[in-house]
């Protein structure tokens, strides 16, 4: 088996996306997908991965990754890194078709039949329409189905919590802190913003008590001081875990903030390759270890974060507001991993608009995730997609 074709496949309705099919001579396509920056990501799958893949086998992964980036960008959730990630989503994807073999059975045999989720409270247009990161992009001031979470966390958490709980759902998290660190450019929080933020999660902590795992997403937004501060404000609140509190150009600030407080803290979503994690590790200070395997290097380099994690006793947590195969190859590699203990959803994504580009969705019942009955990943893009007036395919071939 050989590769033959690569093709990349945007849609200007989710300019964020990126999907990646290898096509090979023996009929077998594996679909790949990264966010963010999509042109970025697809300049690098075609002018550095495509002249060095095409013509090889796409069955051994292992010899493919360091080949996959290039000379620079092998740090960080960098272009190189996103189109790298994708691609090698595609070639577990391909592996699994050729042997008829679900991913899972093939990183070494599921753990687990399912695990749990926890709902990222985004509503069904965040982070869709722009290719920024902030509350410009919170898709706040539309009503398009009944997990509108985002403006829901934000006015009304109490209600939130009692829908996901009826769901089944005992875990979310949400970003009341975005409004603050913007006027300050993450410099200081005032005592009036902070009351503010609290208040969310005193009111899930009021109507529905300790039956709801909370966790504080501060993306990355602060400096070590405003970090320690709200960390601290929301020990009472009992965390789960509070997720990239410091800006994350100097990641051994983490470590100062996690020694500073009882809040848990989690890291890890915007890094790249097993080297950056192994940084995080050496902290010896986080609680939970968050990996995006469409932006750290894939499954291959997803795998290895989480053997690594658990050398240091450290659970991992797999990252999903991106897209739909993203979610399923997270789910594959959870389902694998013995320190793993949960998996991210946004039921606004997954029951609106994920549906509307793939063909299945990786099931999820009563608070739980698995995955299709199907080989690979389980899913293919709905055959229609490249149809679309609004789609944009690019292909490099051998």
């Amino acid at each position: 088996m050989k590769v033959t074709a690569i093709e990349t496949i945007r849609l200007e309705e989710f300019p964020n996306l990126l999907w990646v099919r290898v096509e090979t001579n023996e009929g077998l396509v594996g679909l790949g997908e990264t966010f963010y920056g999509a042109t970025s990501a697809e300049a690098h799958v075609h002018g550095i991965i495509a002249p060095y893949l095409l013509g090889k086998d796409p069955l051994r992964i292992e010899q493919h990754q360091a080949h996959l980036i290039g000379y620079v960008g092998f740090t960080g959730a960098s272009a190189e890194q996103r189109g790298r990630s994708a691609v090698d989503i595609a070639l577990w994807d391909l592996w699994g078709k050729a042997t008829n073999q679900p991913i899972h059975q093939l990183l070494g045999g599921a753990v687990r039949d399912d695990i749990r989720v926890y709902n990222t409270c985004a509503g069904y247009r965040y982070v869709r329409s722009q290719p920024v990161q902030g509350t410009a992009n919170f898709g706040l001031g539309g009503d398009q189905g009944p997990y509108e979470d985002l403006d829901g966390f934000l006015n009304r958490a109490d209600d939130v919590a009692h829908s996901l709980l009826e769901m089944g759902i005992d875990a979310m998290k949400i970003w009341p802190f975005d409004f603050a660190a913007e006027a300050s450019s993450g410099q200081t929080i005032s005592a009036a913003d902070l009351k503010k933020s609290l208040e969310p999660f005193e009111k899930i902590r009021a109507a529905v008590g300790d039956k709801m795992a909370v966790m504080a997403e501060l993306h990355s937004m602060w400096n070590r001081p405003s970090a320690v501060k709200i960390a601290r404000a929301l020990e009472d609140i009992d965390p789960l875990w509070v997720e990239d509190p410091v800006f994350m150009d100097h990641l051994g600030s983490l470590g100062e903030v996690a020694r500073s407080t009882r809040s848990p803290i989690a890291v890890g979503e915007t890094r790249g390759g097993k080297a950056d994690f192994r940084y995080l590790l050496e902290l010896d200070a986080l609680s939970v270890i968050i990996a995006d395997l469409t932006w750290c290097g894939g499954l291959t380099e997803g795998r290895k974060i989480a053997a690594m994690a658990d050398a240091w006793h450290v659970p991992v947590a797999f990252h999903d507001c991106t897209g739909p195969v993203a979610l399923a190859a997270s789910t594959h590699l959870a389902l694998h991993t013995r320190n793993c203990f949960i998996q991210e959803m946004v039921r606004a994504f997954y029951y609106g608009w994920y549906g509307e580009l793939v063909t299945a969705l990786p099931p999820v019942e009563n608070g739980r995730i698995t995955v299709p009955n199907a080989p690979g990943l389980g899913l293919e893009l709905l055959p229609d997609i490249t149809k679309r007036p609004d789609c944009s395919v690019r292909r490099s071939v051998l």
